[in-house]
């Protein structure tokens, strides 16, 4: 599946990566712009392209039959996302349950256009005590860029930081772009 991925991402498509994705067992990934449902498939595809397990989370009703089986398999784990849950807390508890679980997930937290960055993923790394690791999916440049996993300190200092790092991607549905 590996050199098939890298095939079709960066021949067929004619994608190129940036960076490369780190050496760790557990990370918060946030993956920003999310402008659209293919953004879904093309993380699918990166995480083949750089031949790791990134995982994310889901409602659990999408862990049912019949996709259940689709949903884990591309590295999904069901979570209870009613009012009365804590998604933050039961992120933190599935990190805390495994010893491999690199989370990815868009912090906009719907594909429309948004000013600001919500903040569970910072909450969740601080309280898990994992590196965040940003990716770009820069349909502007056909590149995805991965940055160095850091971990957070300052909230002022590090979403200055997450800002800088995703000023000009653009997304597929450019006018929703972070």
């Amino acid at each position: 599946m590996h050199s098939l991925a890298k095939f079709i991402y960066f021949k067929i498509l004619g994608w190129k990566l940036n960076g490369s994705f780190p050496n760790v067992d557990k990370c918060v990934v946030i993956v920003v712009p999310h402008t659209h449902w293919v953004d879904f498939f093309l993380g699918l595809l990166v995480r083949k392209v750089v031949n790791q397990e990134i995982n994310y989370i889901g409602k659990k009703s999408l862990f049912k039959p019949p996709f259940g089986w689709f949903f884990r398999w591309t590295g999904g784990a069901p979570v209870d996302r009613s009012k009365n849950s804590n998604t933050v807390e039961s992120v933190v508890q599935i990190f805390n349950q495994r010893n491999v679980f690199r989370f990815a997930l868009a912090p906009e937290g719907t594909r429309k256009k948004v000013l600001q960055l919500r903040t569970g993923f910072y909450h969740i790394a601080t309280k898990a005590k994992v590196p965040i690791v940003m990716v770009a999916f820069d349909f502007g440049k056909k590149e995805v860029k991965i940055a160095e996993p850091f971990n957070p300190t300052d909230v002022q200092k590090d979403f200055e930081k997450i800002h800088q790092f995703y000023r000009g991607v653009v997304g597929k549905i450019p006018e929703y772009s972070f």
